[in-house]
């Protein structure tokens, strides 16, 4: 090839140039003929042919023409040379993320095994999954989790972990639609391709996610085969170790491997290395092999009380073995289980503080912990229950999953929650629990409030704030404390439920809605919040009662089910009405203002806006009142009133902030990007450009299709319907990947508009025919009109 065209394939505008230069020659004219054949300036088509100028599409064509070639081949140069918005830049939600590696450590004392490894690793090549079945303690999970670490290298994309909590004391077996969506999650799948409804449309999802990708799942700790089902990879590279202490009969597609305790020369290798003992004569073990004996038989040779036992020798170096035996001796009667004798025994070595904790731990709902949680469940200082945790870790007593995170192998979580039942005062343990359902309440106020949503929210005044809360620099490090903390809050609202802290089930959801609005969808939400009313009415609380009414509304109105909407937030109205709340009569104000716009109406969504507004300025929250603001920007525009629009949106936009993407200053830069679009093509460009970037990095895809559909309507006021059409259908591409169909409501009828004007009425027609039938099911009136409108002007004549 040579350097000028090396050049010009690197350059679209010189490649362009390139190929018009090329027609000319096929035309054997020269440029002042060429011009005056095409209608062209001879100065215009000079600086066309030298690369100086992008020449208009018309004038491509005209030149195309001329030589009787086919014009289309030259678009995707013409665009790449000519389109004034660029591909936007790659965001984290656009590429793949690092992989995922969930796995627990590998036990660094892994022992024997070989045949039973051997044959998981056998059943995984052939069949793509394993079901390791045994007793408690025999060693499943170490088994399963030593034969993932194997397979990594084989499975690149994601190395996953969950505990089922199949036989975990104190809580249900996890539901499979729970799991699906950690799991889907853990894949940072979008929770707008995740369906919000049906098992099976969940496993589906799953199946098809794990299709392309190679990806090793443990699922630990099942209950049954029907909880696994629909957690197993379908057709594809990915595979899944399954362990459970029952055979999972039902899953015959599975081959299962079933372990017993080791063997006595096993046990013994593995309480050796536990304890640090050197091979040979010297060792305490071999010096006392009677003992050595007495302790193989305490630990029932179990893997984990061998483990146990072999920590207390370990960190004992003036211990014997016969001192081991006899402490466990002690304990044995303390339980029947020879596993809890083990237990027993390294639980008398903590100090009492320490103690406690354990005990403590053994309450928590949810998964795994962090010290913030650790130390209101104790009450007591950060730096004192980080001390305590690490006391544990190296006692084996609770697990380090990943740097900062802690959690419980399940027996010992059985008998921590034991222990408590027997030493610990009722009224102490529920005043625990209440310290540890108040620090999630007021945790997730201080993380949602990193993460800017419509307007601040009124402070918690659930229990009492824990003297420490995690610190969140930013909205991304909000949204990765809420999705690391998601079971965990969904647990403790559960908790909270079911021991009537009515107080707290009402505010945990209000502090969940920005996370909510990136993450999970809509059908969820409604639940929490249709719970929330409930536990408000049962408080006769007036603020709560009226602030629960507008929360189920807006989780309504979200969901697309106006009608009920309409009804939550006139209760909601009413309550307010008697409780003076200048703040939560802004924000109802606000919604309201969106329901009756939906509804058809012209003027009351203004006045609602500019309502919320001044409440907002009476409360004290300026960004409230750029909220409503920016949103009587939007409808001024829909109004038609473009200048005064633009003006509004220029004074939110003038507001400092320290997140360009919070709300308020992304309606008002789409509203000034179409207001201006026809005086200032070159401005709202600019503005729509931005808006979009930001709605990217922001992560939302209801968003970036909300800029896009704007972009399309933005060019086609500036008469460049193909590009407009363009941007249209990557909206819409973005929406079909959303599994809640009513947003499309907000973008089929100027989708339709922009196909009339281009010359499509076929098209135009069936995209006003869907919003319509669409706008009938939700009751959105305003939208039904348009389509009414468009159908009536394509139709007529």
């Amino acid at each position: 090839m040579r350097a000028h065209e090396r050049t010009a394939k690197n350059d679209p505008q010189e490649e362009l140039a390139a190929r018009l230069r090329l027609l000319q020659e096929v035309s054997g004219l020269g440029v002042r003929a060429l011009a005056r054949d095409t209608g062209i300036s001879s100065s215009s088509l000079s600086r066309y042919l030298n690369g100086q100028t992008v020449p208009p599409w018309p004038a491509v064509v005209a030149l195309c023409r001329l030589v009787k070639r086919d014009p289309r081949p030259l678009r995707p140069v013409w665009e790449r040379a000519s389109n004034p918005l660029p591909a936007p830049p790659k965001s984290t939600r656009q590429g793949r993320p690092p992989a995922r590696n969930d796995l627990p450590r590998d036990v660094p004392d892994f022992t024997g095994r070989e045949e039973q490894l051997a044959a998981v690793l056998a059943a995984v090549e052939s069949h793509g999954a394993v079901s390791v079945d045994g007793m408690a303690g025999v060693g499943k999970t170490c088994l399963a989790v030593h034969a993932a670490h194997r397979l990594t290298a084989g499975f690149p994309d994601a190395q996953l972990y969950v505990d089922l909590h199949g036989f975990t004391e104190g809580r249900p077996p996890l539901d499979p639609d729970a799991a699906l969506r950690m799991l889907l999650g853990a894949l940072d799948v979008p929770s707008e391709k995740v369906p919000q409804d049906g098992l099976e449309q969940l496993a589906a999802c799953w199946r098809s996610e794990l299709a392309g990708r190679r990806v090793v799942v443990v699922l630990d700790n099942a209950a049954d085969a029907e909880q696994v089902r629909p957690l197993l990879p379908g057709a594809g590279p990915s595979v899944a170790l399954v362990t459970s202490r029952n055979r999972l009969l039902g899953l015959d597609e599975v081959p299962p491997v079933s372990l017993d305790v080791l063997s006595p020369e096993e046990s013994a290798r593995l309480l050796a290395r536990a304890s640090g003992d050197p091979d040979g004569p010297d060792g305490r073990l071999a010096r006392d092999p009677g003992s050595a004996a007495e302790v193989l038989r305490l630990c029932g040779h179990l893997p984990l009380a061998l483990r146990l036992a072999g920590a207390r020798l370990r960190h004992r170096p003036g211990w014997t073995v016969g001192v081991l035996a006899e402490r466990m001796a002690q304990g044995a009667g303390e339980f029947d289980a020879a596993f809890s004798a083990a237990f027993a025994m390294s639980v008398r070595q903590l100090n009492r503080a320490q103690a406690r904790l354990f005990r403590l731990l053994g309450l928590l709902p949810g998964e795994s912990f962090d010290e913030y949680v650790a130390a209101a469940l104790a009450d007591v200082p950060l730096h004192s229950a980080r001390a305590m945790l690490e006391d544990l870790l190296d006692a084996h007593l609770v697990q380090q999953p990943t740097v900062g995170r802690y959690r419980l192998h399940d027996l010992v979580h059985q008998h921590a929650r034991r222990a408590a039942a027997e030493q610990d005062a009722a009224a102490d343990r529920e005043r625990a629990l209440g310290r540890v359902l108040d620090y999630y309440v007021h945790a997730a106020a201080a993380a949602d409030a990193a993460m800017p949503f419509l307007s601040p929210g009124r402070a918690p005044s659930a229990g009492h704030r824990p003297t420490e809360l995690p610190q969140f620099r930013d909205k991304n490090t909000a949204f990765a404390w809420f999705v690391t903390e998601y079971g965990n809050l969904m647990a403790a609202f559960e908790t909270a439920a079911a021991v009537g802290a009515d107080v707290h089930v009402c505010e945990l959801p209000r502090f969940l809605r920005a996370y909510f609005a990136r993450r999970c969808g809509t059908t969820h939400l409604n639940v929490l919040f249709e719970r929330s009313l409930a536990a408000a009415e049962r408080l006769d609380d007036p603020v709560q009662l009226a602030e629960a009414h507008s929360d189920l509304g807006y989780a309504r109105y979200n969901a697309g089910r106006m009608a009920e909407a309409a009804a939550a937030y006139e209760a909601a109205r009413t309550g307010l009405s008697r409780t003076g709340d200048a703040r939560a009569e802004a924000e109802l104000a606000v919604r309201r203002g969106y329901l009756s716009w939906d509804a058809g109406q012209v003027e009351e969504p203004l006045e609602l806006f500019r309502l919320a507004g001044k409440l907002y300025e009476q409360a004290g929250c300026p960004t409230g009142a750029a909220h409503a603001a920016a949103s009587e920007a939007w409808t001024l525009l829909q109004l038609g009133h473009r200048e005064e629009a633009a003006r509004l949106a220029r004074q939110v936009l003038d507001l400092a902030h320290t997140d360009a993407a919070w709300p308020p200053g992304l309606t008002a830069r789409i509203t000034l990007g179409l207001a201006v679009a026809r005086e200032d093509p070159e401005e709202s460009a600019e503005q729509l450009r931005q808006a979009l970037t930001l709605a990217r990095e922001d992560g939302h895809l209801n968003n970036q299709a909300w800029c896009l559909n704007c972009m399309g309507v933005a060019l086609r006021q500036m008469g460049r319907y193909e590009e407009a059409l363009a941007s249209h259908r990557e909206a819409f591409a973005l929406l079909d990947e959303l599994f809640e169909e009513h947003w499309k409501i907000h973008f089929l009828n100027g989708y339709a508009e922009t196909h009339r004007l281009a010359g499509h009425p076929e098209e135009a027609l069936r995209l006003h025919r869907e919003a319509l039938e669409l706008a009938r099911r939700l009751g959105n009136q305003h939208e039904e009109a348009l389509a009414r409108d468009g159908i009536q002007e394509l139709t007529a004549g």
